[in-house]
């Protein structure tokens, strides 16, 4: 196996791991292990230990992101009831994250300066999209007057919440929740 293939096991390994427990429950050690490798090897790998694979792992995460939501932006054209759908789309399509064990747990664990750029890489790949697309829909006449900071980060908020809900009480899919939810939003902030 080469260099490269292993050093691609160890990042999926750690995103997968970050993923489920967060940077404060994974030891270097569970990171070796699921990229099955010897402990002493990972730093080979991953020269900065776990904080330095924490934060290259979240950057990979989020510029996948950003592409993503942008991506799904483009697909909707100028209509803001389908760009909306299609970042639900995509960020249900893609594995949870949980920006508040983020905020609360992992950003604190790690050094100020790494937290500060994820958090505004965070904000400017997940967040901002959503704001663009509601203020351009509101420059369009779509949408009325209010805080749509605030009404994308409940966007947010509500889709990253869709994950969290046990597979026995889905009636339906998440993507059909996601698009009813929005649907609703959109009808009271439409112009009439």
């Amino acid at each position: 196996m080469s260099h490269s293939e292993a050093r691609e096991r160890v990042l999926q390994a750690a995103e997968r791991l970050f993923a489920e427990r967060g940077y404060t429950a994974v030891t270097v050690k569970d990171i070796a292990a699921a990229a099955g490798i010897h402990h002493a090897s990972l730093y080979h790998h991953a020269p900065d230990g776990k904080e330095g694979l924490f934060v290259e792992v979240m950057t990979r995460i989020l510029e996948r992101h950003r592409a993503g939501i942008a991506d799904a932006v483009g697909a909707g054209g100028e209509d803001v009831r389908a760009q909306l759908h299609g970042i639900a789309a995509w960020m249900l399509s893609q594995p949870p994250m949980d920006m508040i064990r983020m905020a609360l747990s992992d950003m604190p664990a790690i050094d100020a300066a790494s937290a500060n750029m994820l958090a505004a890489l965070a904000f400017e790949a997940m967040i901002v999209p959503i704001v663009r697309v509601l203020y351009d829909a509101r420059g369009r006449g779509e949408l009325l007057q209010g805080d749509l900071g605030n009404i994308a980060g409940g966007i947010f908020s509500m889709l990253q919440g869709l994950h969290t809900l046990p597979e026995a009480y889905l009636e339906r899919s998440r993507q059909e929740m996601a698009n009813e939810l929005i649907d609703v939003m959109l009808a009271g902030m439409k112009a009439r």
